[in-house]
């Protein structure tokens, strides 16, 4: 069964009934300390704690009952209060006090409400500002420009106030609502990155199986069911790896995501399997303990071997290249070398493979370096930072190492 939260009790009742609650317990409590209560509370005697604390009670009540719905309304009740205890010679601190209640809802309205809102509350106390000073000097009523000046300072103080800390609101939502442009427009960029890594590759072994295949389907058939059985494989993952990406997608409405993993560097012996498929030795050196890395660390490794091989299969012109993956204490290094031609066929840094594997490094504070190698081929390096280990030692007292080498001659 399903149960709705209630509110506490707090916001249940209104503000209003809560002050008038207050002034009631006060009022029947002076009905049993005082003689003769209520004449006193009706009768102005000069006294604060007669007529004066009457209209202060409904004032403040009315106010908090209106406040939050019909806040202009709030501002005349409070006026009201204000212009009836102007006549209060007796008492000359309960018009000041009255007006100090518009005041704040004044602030209330500019910190709250829209433009229009705050500014009609703004021009309702110094309206009546006006028509009391324009009455007085009409009527000959004494009044004193003066403390009529400072009465409207402090409506502008409080409008200025409530409109500060409007402004400060909608610059904090402002700011709030570009980072989350900026996390949609990052997450994009990761997608499009997943994307373009796992297409891209996977397409390029399946183009060069498939050209390979059609070359010697008539003198070895052997060769042709090998090389279709890879694009099978490949196409296969590839598909696989769409749907965890969908799945992620659909993820943020609700669906459930496939349990798939995100690859990483223990799936690089089958990167090697398939880029020996398509004609080209992939010689792995792993160095140092291998241990378990931050799934981001992991990823971004894997993808940029992925990137930097496919780009060996397609334009370096060799059959041959070094991937080398060395664990160490503090950072986790990746080189990848071909003996090729050293020149892409696109400039370094202008496609979207080299800028996807710098971008890669960059978010995760590393190093990264691509280019032509002096003595001839191609070098394609990074450095990822990871949370410091004391690196694991094989018996003989140094850092295991391992190497793994696949290679697949094709027949032309």
């Amino acid at each position: 069964m399903i149960t709705e939260h209630r509110p506490p009790l707090l916001r249940r009742l209104p503000a209003g009934v809560w002050v008038g609650a207050l002034w009631t317990s006060l009022v029947v409590f002076r009905f049993f300390t005082r003689e003769d209560e209520l004449r006193h509370l009706f009768d102005y005697h000069g006294n604060p704690e007669d007529m004066p604390l009457v209209v202060t009670a409904v004032v403040t009540t009315l106010v908090a009952a209106l406040l939050v719905r019909l806040p202009l309304l709030a501002i005349a009740v409070a006026l009201a209060g204000a212009v009836f205890a102007f006549g209060m010679w007796g008492v000359p601190e309960t018009g000041p006090l009255q007006f100090l209640i518009a005041d704040s809802v004044v602030g209330y309205c500019a910190a709250t409400r829209s433009r229009r809102v705050s500014l009609s509350a703004l021009a309702l106390p110094l309206a009546t500002l006006a028509g009391l000073l324009a009455w007085g000097a009409v009527e000959g009523y004494p009044v004193n420009p003066l403390a009529y000046a400072g009465f409207a300072a402090t409506v502008l103080i409080a409008w200025l106030v409530g409109n500060t800390v409007h402004q400060g609101r909608a610059h904090t939502e402002a700011l709030r609502g570009r980072a989350a442009e900026q996390a949609i427009t990052a997450e994009r960029l990761r997608i499009a990155r997943e994307l373009h890594d796992m297409v891209a590759h996977n397409i390029g072994i399946i183009a060069i199986q498939a050209g390979m295949g059609s070359r010697v389907m008539d003198t070895q058939p052997a060769e042709t069911r090998n090389a279709l059985t890879a694009i099978e494989a490949t196409s296969r993952e590839t598909l696989a790896g769409l749907r965890r990406m969908l799945g992620a997608l659909r993820e943020g409405e609700g669906e459930s995501a496939p349990l798939e993993v995100a690859p990483g560097l223990g799936e690089l012996d089958r990167m090697v399997a398939r880029a020996a498929g398509a004609g080209v030795r992939v010689a792995l050196t792993r160095r140092g303990a291998a241990r378990t890395l931050p799934p981001e660390v992991d990823l971004a490794a894997y993808r940029i071997v992925q990137e930097a091989v496919t780009n060996v299969v397609k334009h370096a012109g060799t059959r041959d290249c070094h991937v080398t993956v060395e664990y160490g204490s503090r950072e986790l290094a990746v080189t990848v070398v071909d003996q090729g031609a050293g020149v892409p066929t696109t400039t370094p840094g202008s496609g979207y493979g080299l800028a996807g594997m710098r971008e890669r490094v960059a978010l995760l504070h590393g190093e990264f370096s691509a280019g032509p190698r002096s003595e001839g081929g191609f070098l394609v390096a990074a450095r990822l930072p990871l949370p410091e280990q004391v690196p694991a030692e094989a018996p003989g007292g140094t850092p295991a190492e391992t190497r793994a080498e696949t290679a697949l001659e094709v027949a032309p």
